[in-house]
């Protein structure tokens, strides 16, 4: 791992100056005060991010990242953070965005790319009418989340190859991996969430989440102020009575009413103690007898010694 991204701490200053491209009614517009905010709340961005890099090993010497860009707030906050951090990392990696266009009806398809060719960042659009096959699939009143997603994740992890991305990022952060955490044990009689660092199925794609120890909220504020334009999910964003929004509803009441209490859960997602749960195959339950002869034997040498 010593090829690894490693960053040093005090690397992660944001600039004292602001982005100069960012409009005047922004950034720009900020008094001092809120220019300092701007700026400790781009520090801890960076930090989190660099942080996450480093604790599992996201990123190396020679990687080519791509960065699948939604049009929504996190995937362009990943974009603009890495592209940060590219310019400080002490090993050369490139990037390079993608977004899918799923063909639904109505998205703006010029706002992408004029973003896209103002950062100079490489970029592709990749059409997929997904979207008919989701409306053609799904029967009436169930929700396309599902389908939706395995059929984008197999355009987007096929394409990586087409262009020999090594990494493929995606802009989930700790309240999405914590909302999955309990969808999974709400509904799937599961305890998983979404790992920082994933290797497909398949074995081809190395997908990894670097915005996974930054907040949802310094997210949405980063990106008012960057004043990205955001493009709105018509096809499941419009769904009512998602179990998604039921439990995100649920996890902001809890930090409401109990602050700190989602870093601790987050924290319990990083110290799992499998002794301390059921699952038999991650944890050899039957062989404590035998484990237990083992250590009084020890134990009873030690006395004899």
């Amino acid at each position: 791992m010593q090829d690894a991204l490693m960053f040093d701490p005090r690397e992660t200053a944001a600039p004292d100056s602001l982005p100069p491209r960012q409009p005047a009614s922004t950034l720009e517009g900020l008094d001092a005060r809120g220019k300092r905010e701007f700026n400790k709340l781009h520090k801890r961005l960076r930090r989190q991010v660099g942080n996450a890099i480093i604790d599992y090993g996201m990123i190396h010497e020679g990687d080519r990242v791509m960065v699948c860009l939604s049009g929504g707030k996190d995937s362009y906050t990943l974009l603009e953070i890495l592209r940060n951090l590219q310019r400080n990392a002490p090993v050369a990696f490139s990037l390079v965005a993608v977004n899918l266009d799923q063909k639904q009806p109505g998205f703006p398809e010029h706002v992408l790319p004029e973003y896209l060719e103002g950062t100079g960042v490489e970029y592709h659009i990749l059409e997929r009418d997904t979207y008919s096959v989701v409306k053609e699939k799904t029967p009436e009143g169930k929700t396309t989340c599902a389908l939706c997603s395995r059929l984008r994740r197999g355009s987007l992890y096929g394409f990586a190859e087409e262009i020999g991305a090594t990494k493929v990022a995606l802009g989930h952060h700790r309240e999405d991996i914590l909302e999955t955490l309990f969808l999974n044990m709400f509904f799937g009689g599961s305890l998983k969430a979404m790992p920082p660092k994933l290797l497909s199925d398949d074995g081809r794609n190395m997908v990894i989440r670097p915005l996974a120890y930054c907040r949802e909220a310094d997210i949405a504020e980063f990106a008012r102020l960057m004043d990205f334009p955001i493009i709105p999910c018509n096809l499941c964003g419009s769904q009512p009575n998602l179990q998604r929004q039921v439990v995100k509803e649920m996890l902001a009441d809890w930090e409401k009413t109990h602050p700190g209490r989602l870093e601790s859960m987050f924290k319990a997602v990083t110290k799992v103690a499998p002794s301390q749960l059921a699952d038999r195959e991650l944890f050899d339950f039957a062989g404590l007898e035998e484990k237990q002869t083992r250590m009084q034997a020890d134990r009873i040498d030690i006395l004899n010694q």
